[in-house]
């Protein structure tokens, strides 16, 4: 399971239930206990008044004592009973509760006053706690020991355990429940932190933020400053890295436009094969540092873009500064793009990946040039047509790959769509290039 909160709900559950069933355990003990303790107390007291009633007759009968008031004595098989013997006589008094039956009292020495106590078989099968103590009562032939032993049915004691689970089953079940919600509530409260750690990575991700800000527990602390230390030195990698490559470009566009000029001077003195060779390796590495410099200014990921673009905003900005050239200002631009639709693309990125497709429209259009925002499909689809010849259809997959041109007579580098194919590896989105049926190409991109 992946979830803390899973887990600690898992765990309190089993702990809680297990402190529950042990609780019972131990509860129900300390009642049997106890309940013992007061059944062994009611014997104990039982014995007493009858040692006090004890007497023998003139002719040394044992006489019956006089009748313990609890009604249960009298009744047949009523649950306590007491019975008395005279082990110089063998003379035995039961109490009527015992009815016929007389209480199997083990024949082991006893010392005088020395309580035993037994669980002995009882009356209509069932089990007796007894209590016997022998007790030395005057005679007229002089002091004589006399066994008394009370018993009271065990079953007593199993109702009363039964009915002490049964009444705490509900109340423990209730305590359960409200221990693991309690759980569940401090979980929450305890986690809101780490929530709020994963909203502000997440915004850092969505490019609203660019650090983690706001205050955090001292347990949390020496996360966020890590987090927030690696953000920082990610960023300053890669302005740095930007930066360089920017650098190395720039450095290298005034040597080769040296090699450029010196390439078409040799050719003016007729040294041609040279001057085509040098022009030639002059135009490659100059092929390689436009693409460079552009790949500069492209996000390494989507979460590293600056923010969201408007889409809107970005074909208005190219298509303004394309009518201000001269094949520009000739052409109709037909623009229907509804305005606050933003996709997950840096605004920089936006732009020059339109920058490039708009410009190969603008190169090879006859007369017009539309622009197309569809929104009938999940995601937005941004369509570019141009009126003119069109590719053949077997070159049209070779389009983004880089350095490919299809037509040396149209100035530039062929790395346009190359890098449109770069961006579109970035953000993940889909670029469809086919031939109209009327003419041109049309260039759908799936946001």
């Amino acid at each position: 399971m992946q979830s803390i909160r899973g887990r600690f709900l898992i765990v309190s559950a089993a702990s809680v239930l297990l402190a529950m069933v042990l609780a019972a355990i131990v509860f129900v003990s300390l009642f049997t206990r106890n309940l013992e303790r007061r059944i062994d107390e009611e014997l104990t007291g039982h014995i007493n008044r009858f040692a006090g009633t004890l007497r023998f007759d003139a002719d040394g009968t044992l006489e019956l004592p006089d009748l313990p008031a609890d009604r249960r004595f009298a009744e047949p098989y009523g649950g306590l009973y007491w019975q008395v013997e005279d082990d110089s006589s063998k003379h035995q008094l039961r109490s009527p509760s015992l009815w016929d039956y007389a209480l199997p009292l083990p024949a082991d020495a006893h010392e005088p006053s020395a309580v035993h106590h037994y669980t002995l078989p009882g009356p209509d099968g069932t089990d007796l706690i007894v209590q016997e103590r022998q007790i030395i009562v005057a005679a007229p032939e002089g002091p004589r020991p006399v066994r008394v032993a009370l018993a009271i049915d065990a079953r007593t004691l199993t109702e009363a355990r039964r009915a002490f689970v049964l009444d705490i089953i509900p109340f423990m079940v209730a305590l359960a429940a409200f221990l693991i919600a309690a759980s569940l509530a401090q979980l929450t409260f305890g986690l809101r932190p780490v929530s709020s750690v994963s909203e502000g990575l997440n915004r850092i991700r969505e490019r609203k933020a660019e650090r983690l800000d706001g205050r955090y527990p001292r347990e949390l602390q020496g996360v966020v400053d890590a987090v927030n230390r690696l953000l920082d030195a990610q960023s300053e990698i890669i302005k740095k890295a930007r930066t360089r490559s920017a650098d190395l470009a720039h450095g290298l566009k005034t040597p080769l436009t040296v090699v450029a000029n010196d390439a078409a001077t040799l050719k003016e003195r007729g040294q041609t094969e040279i001057g085509e060779e040098l022009a030639h390796l002059a135009s490659v590495m100059q092929t390689h540092v436009d693409r460079e410099l552009a790949r500069s200014r492209i996000a390494a990921t989507a979460e590293l873009r600056a923010s969201d673009a408007d889409v809107a905003t970005a074909v208005d900005r190219i298509v303004r500064t394309l009518k201000r050239t001269p094949k520009g200002g000739d052409l109709a631009w037909h623009v229907d793009v509804a305005a606050d639709v933003t996709v997950e693309v840096d605004p920089h990125d936006l732009e020059e990946l339109l920058g490039n497709i708009l410009d190969n429209a603008l190169k090879w259009s006859r007369t017009m040039i539309a622009i197309t925002l569809d929104r009938a499909g999940t995601k937005p689809r941004l369509v570019i047509e141009d009126d003119g010849p069109g590719a053949d259809p077997g070159d049209l997959k070779r389009m983004t790959e880089r350095g490919i041109r299809l037509d040396s007579q149209m100035p530039g580098t062929g790395i346009g769509l190359s890098i449109v194919k770069d961006i579109a590896s970035v953000y993940d989105l889909g670029i469809e290039i086919a031939n109209r049926e009327t003419g041109g190409l049309r260039v759908s991109i799936s946001f």
